[in-house]
């Protein structure tokens, strides 16, 4: 099973690894993908003004454009780690033992607007890009990475889609895939945001401090029967729900 979840906007900064190296990261066949982004993003922060409008920035966020600059030196941290925010502080990776952190090394992609779906333990730099962004000189981000990354994710057996919508079409998985995407709902079906993503970090949370080997939906429900996680199935094909109390 490989698990999917998006990116977060806040960041962890600094960090202790070699500078951004693309063809160290998952899914190698999107490495030339990666490189259109990166080459784009640093070429728009050398003029702050334009780069402040793309990116939708604020007066007090236009620090970030420096991020996005340095791409190709800044120092980088673990993906995992590297992303903070609701699903990231439920997720708690950090605070895993080494059994549960190489549980997600082996089955945790995180879909980055820059770099595509990464593995938990690539290195990555920080960085200033949503999902929904036009860069000058590349398509616009669901046009740029949709074919390529529903390419690189065909030889997957089963995927686990926890991602927002905004990233799911960054990257649909293809139809010769089993999968499931996951949304989150009350017991009487109402669909939340609030806890939405909290939800979703405290379930990527229970899998890896378990380390099931899931291979296919059947086994991912016999999971969270098994481990009091209330997964269900829904009248849509591809779709389950996570019931939470919030």
């Amino acid at each position: 099973m490989k698990i999917l979840l998006p990116p977060s906007e806040t960041k962890r900064p600094g960090g202790a690894g070699a500078p951004l190296d693309l063809t160290g990261l998952a899914l190698p066949s999107l490495h030339a993908h990666r490189e259109a982004v990166v080459d784009a993003l640093i070429a728009l922060a050398g003029d702050v003004s334009a780069a402040q409008k793309v990116l939708k920035l604020s007066d007090r966020q236009v620090d970030e454009i420096a991020l996005n600059r340095m791409l190709r030196e800044s120092p980088t941290m673990a993906a995992v780690d590297r992303y903070t925010g609701v699903i990231y502080d439920a997720l708690g990776a950090g605070t895993l033992g080494a059994p549960g952190r190489r549980w997600l090394r082996d089955h945790l992609l995180i879909h980055s607007a820059p770099f595509g779906p990464v593995g938990a333990f690539d290195q990555i730099p920080s960085y200033r890009l949503a999902a929904g962004t036009t860069l000058p000189g590349i398509p616009p981000m669901r046009r740029h990475w949709a074919d390529a990354t529903s390419a690189a994710l065909s030889g997957e057996r089963f995927v686990l889609d926890l991602r927002s919508e905004a990233y799911a079409a960054l990257g649909p998985i293809p139809s010769s895939v089993s999968s499931a995407y996951v949304r989150v709902v009350t017991g009487e079906g109402r669909a939340l945001n609030h806890f939405n993503k909290k939800a979703k970090g405290e379930l990527v949370r229970r899998l890896a401090s378990t380390r099931p080997r899931v291979r296919s939906l059947p086994g991912l429900l016999r999971w969270a029967s098994d481990h009091g996680e209330h997964l269900r199935t829904t009248g849509e094909p591809g779709i389950l729900e996570l019931v939470t109390d919030g």
